[in-house]
């Protein structure tokens, strides 16, 4: 499942199973009867694809989240993905030129790449999806962030909100 993926759930190492389970509950209460979750070569980190769109899955929890933060125990970052490519540069760049309409005219933009198991540079593939977004960059107060995380031979990219991603711990410190 790992080309298909449409979210990326961070968890403490060892505790991928509970972290799948977790997520996959959590996402079956939003609506999605039949959400998949995967592992990774990578420890702490699996995939999970749901019908749902991953970027409301993680407006959705957040809400959740304030109200029962018991019900997150081993999930510790969920972030949303709009697209899984092939890790080349051209394809990187493309599918984050697809989705720039999510960055509208006046807003600015950052790229942060994670990468995983992966001797792709990171500054060839911020120059590339930089080249073909025609926009502000801000690297300190972005109205998006173009997030690409490579793990191996895929990449996911998306391009959300600051708030478009859910850390855990620092939303449990908010509140």
């Amino acid at each position: 499942m790992l080309e298909g993926f449409n979210l990326l759930v961070s968890s403490a190492r060892g505790n991928e199973r509970e972290a799948n389970e977790e997520l996959g509950y959590l996402i079956r209460e939003l609506g999605d009867p039949s959400p998949r979750t995967d592992y990774t070569a990578v420890s702490g980190l699996t995939v999970a694809k749901t019908n749902l769109d991953p970027v409301r899955v993680i407006s959705r929890l957040r809400p959740l989240l304030r109200e029962k933060p018991w019900e997150f125990r081993y999930v510790l970052k969920v972030k949303p993905v709009g697209r899984v490519v092939n890790c080349t540069v051209e394809e990187i760049s493309e599918a984050a030129s697809a989705q720039s309409a999510r960055i509208k005219e006046d807003e600015t933009f950052r790229i942060s790449v994670e990468k995983r198991r992966s001797k792709i540079s990171s500054k060839e593939v911020i120059d590339a999806v930089a080249a073909k977004l025609p926009r502000k960059v801000d690297l300190r107060n972005p109205a998006k962030i173009v997030l690409v995380e490579i793990i191996g031979h895929v990449a996911g990219i998306s391009i959300v909100d600051p708030k478009g991603i859910l850390g855990i711990e620092r939303e449990k410190r908010s509140f």
